[in-house]
């Protein structure tokens, strides 16, 4: 497991990765559910627990909820209410960026890099926009792609004035 959470959001939060797999798995043994259902916005945590519970041959399906976004495209978060009228307006660049990647991917663009670049201009041109990290990555290793042949997680930390949101997109089936 900690090749899956080294990267993107464990590079950021150390250890936390740990925290969560562990709380989970105590939750998991102690109510012994047929399912849990865990959003698809913050993805490595899904891989996480849909890893753990493969690794400890756990009996219970891991059931993906879709991310939950305003009319505008920006995912919902907690975090939203600490943006200002004008940041949030620069926040859309985010779902902005995921959508670039995957109308390229769409029209047969395999190059990581290619979608990397033009999603790294995208936010780039938001002048209230800090990029931590743009990703393009294994949908199940989380590992950096160079070639988009196999499912992919556009995945991205931005932060938006001193709010720091996380996105994310499936490429591919």
């Amino acid at each position: 497991m900690e090749n899956v959470t080294r990267r993107l959001e464990g590079a950021e939060r150390p250890g936390h990765f740990r925290g969560v797999a562990t709380i989970v798995a105590k939750l998991f043994n102690l109510i012994q559910p047929a399912r849990a259902y865990f959003g698809e916005k913050d993805a490595q945590q899904l891989v996480v627990i849909k890893k753990m519970v493969a690794d400890l041959h756990m009996e219970l399906e891991i059931v993906t909820v879709p991310t939950v976004r305003e009319d505008d495209g920006l995912a919902m978060s907690s975090r939203n209410v600490y943006l200002d009228l004008e940041e949030r307006e620069s926040a859309v660049v985010l779902y902005k960026a995921l959508q670039i990647a995957k109308k390229l991917h769409e029209m047969g663009e395999t190059s990581a890099d290619v979608l990397r670049m033009e999603m790294t201009e995208l936010i780039q041109s938001e002048p209230r926009a800090t990029i931590d990290y743009i990703s393009i990555a294994d949908a199940v290793t989380l590992e950096e792609l160079e070639t988009i042949d196999r499912p992919a997680l556009a995945s991205l930390a931005v932060r938006i004035g001193k709010t720091r949101l996380i996105d994310n997109i499936t490429l591919g089936p």
